[in-house]
């Protein structure tokens, strides 16, 4: 699990991605965001509330009284990351108060960093909220201190994440963000939709649905109005006039009838044909293994259907390489497998131990060498399959949304691209009018072996 890029680390943005400097005797807070997008959200939950205090953000160390550190947990090496991001957190301001997933086992980061003032675990914005004001005590001026109606944002204006759940029901043995993150627990969906009409009027052009399942959205409700509930979601999502992106969907007989609604965005909004499945491996045994869904023939058969209903949809994926058992021939099956599913998007993660997780306990452990060896091969195929795709889109006329505008060019992404984690599309000549947010036609030029370069339209 990556931290935010550095454009998104609130102790590495840019100064102008935060308001202007403290009035004399406001008090300020630092933030570093490490993890997923959803810790993303919740660090913009806490500054927004912090803002609503009175509180002034400051984007480095020395001009903050106090530092928050929002952790991730999932593998080892992102706790040791979130325990060199603490331990930098207090050389460089000495106060420091500690969130997110790695916060719920206190003692884990206590026993390394025994001066930080607090620890609360994933979500708990109140704690949060107590442990600044006793490390820096609010101080409010109503007349100055207003709140903007969309809140504090950590992403560029054009585009937000927008979380419609906490949790996960699923019991990955490599996976202990049940644990740390509890059972699902779907946000009401009066709410989701409250929350994406004020992004959308506040000039948000994009939305990334997140959540640990998306496609589970809403079925923790004991009186649900239907079976699938994120199929009226995304219909209500849709007809906001902005890009609508779905992450994490888990591949439900239900997909089907969502993968319909995405045509609409041809029109230049509405859900896009982009699906982000965590697939994780392909090989029934694996898969049984990791004690999730071993049926990857009938997979293949839902992505011929999806494909069928959108020619045009995009699907993304992560996997997993080298995990506990993993053989030779269960490898190449995954190899078979990606030229068959032939993804348009795909990550891989070599296999770590993570604390607490029922898979380190699994027999038949591969040497790090094999899952070395074994990355490299798979990323030489998914690169493959990446360029050939891509080479396939140059002559075509696409709508993109563009993400920055410098003396070199635009740089914009496509219906096909999720920030920070897909391709882009750079514009090098005649882009001097455009601006981040704008969405725009091109004809696609060049081609790489992820990104694209074209000319507007």
């Amino acid at each position: 699990m990556s931290q935010n890029p550095p454009s998104l680390r609130p102790d590495l943005a840019p100064k102008g991605r935060f308001d202007a400097p403290a009035r004399p005797g406001q008090p300020t807070i630092g933030m570093v965001s490490l993890g997923c997008p959803k810790a993303l959200v919740d660090s913009e939950r806490i500054l927004t509330r912090l803002r609503a205090e009175g509180y002034a953000i400051s984007p480095d160390y020395h001009g903050a009284e106090a530092v928050i550190v929002n952790t991730c947990g999932f593998l080892d090496s992102a706790k040791a990351e979130s325990l060199e991001a603490i331990g930098e957190a207090l050389r460089e301001n000495g106060k420091v108060i500690v969130t997110g997933c790695l916060g719920a086992e206190p003692d884990y980061i206590t026993g390394a960093h025994p001066k930080v003032l607090a620890v609360t675990g994933p979500h708990q914005y109140e704690q949060v909220l107590d442990a600044v004001h006793g490390a820096v005590p609010p101080a409010p001026d109503p007349f100055i201190d207003l709140l903007p109606a969309s809140g504090v944002s950590l992403t560029p204006r054009h585009y937000s994440y927008l979380k419609i759940s906490e949790g996960c029901n699923h019991k990955c043995k490599f996976c202990i963000i049940p644990d740390m993150r509890g059972r699902l627990a779907s946000r009401p969906h009066r709410a989701v939709m409250r929350e994406a009409e004020k992004l959308v009027e506040a000039g948000v052009r994009e939305l990334l649905v997140i959540s640990q399942d998306t496609s589970a959205y809403g079925t923790d409700w004991a009186d649900r109005p239907s079976k699938a509930p994120i199929l009226d979601l995304a219909r209500d999502l849709g007809r906001l006039g902005a890009w609508v992106r779905l992450h994490y969907v888990y591949p439900y007989p239900h997909v089907r009838e969502l993968v319909p609604m995405m045509e609409a965005a041809a029109t230049g909004s509405g859900i896009l044909p982009y699906l982000d499945i965590p697939f994780q491996h392909a090989h029934p045994d694996t898969l049984r293994r990791m004690a999730r869904p071993a049926a990857a023939s009938r997979t293949l058969e839902e992505i011929a259907a999806w494909r069928a209903a959108v020619p045009d949809l995009v699907l993304r994926s992560t996997f997993i390489v080298g995990y506990p058992g993993e053989t030779e021939a269960e490898f190449q099956h995954l190899l078979d497998w990606m030229d068959e599913a032939q993804l348009d998007r795909v990550g891989c993660f070599q296999y770590e131990n993570v604390a607490g997780a029922r898979a380190n306990d699994l027999p038949d452990h591969v040497p790090a060498e094999v899952k070395q060896e074994r990355w490299d091969r798979f990323m030489e195929k998914a690169q493959a399959i990446s360029e050939a795709k891509l080479e396939a889109r140059v002559g075509k006329q696409l709508q993109v949304i563009v993400d920055e505008v410098d003396a070199e060019g635009a740089t914009c992404r496509t219906m096909a691209d999720a920030p920070e984690i897909d391709g882009n599309l750079f514009i090098d000549e005649g882009f001097e009018a455009l601006k981040p947010g704008d969405i725009v036609t091109v004809e696609v030029d060049e081609a790489g072996e992820y990104d694209l370069w074209g000319r507007l339209a």
